[in-house]
C-alpha cells in the first residue's frame, strides 16, 4: 500500500479532516491534501509528528509492514 492511501485510511478510520491534519502540520487544509494526493511530499519532520499523534510506527504508515505497532 502506498503511504497516501495510508494515510488517508488512518486519518479516515479516526474520523479526522484534512484540516485537522494540516493544523497539526502547520499547513493549511490544502497543503495537507497535496501529501495524501501526490503533488507533495511527505517531509521526515512532519512523518514524526504524524507517528506521535497517532500513536503508530513509521513503518506502518510509510507502508513497510501492514502490522500496526506503536510508536516508541
Amino acid at each position: 500500500m502506498d503511504y497516501r492511501e495510508r494515510l488517508r485510511n488512518i486519518r479516515e478510520d479516526r474520523d479526522l479532516t484534512q484540516a485537522e491534519l494540516g493544523r497539526l502540520l502547520n499547513k493549511s487544509q490544502q497543503g495537507y491534501n497535496h501529501i495524501e494526493t501526490g503533488r507533495a511530499e511527505l517531509k521526515i519532520d512532519d512523518l514524526i509528528k504524524l507517528c506521535r499523534f497517532y500513536n503508530l510506527s513509521a513503518d506502518y504508515i510509510i507502508g513497510l509492514t501492514n502490522t500496526p505497532k506503536d510508536y516508541k
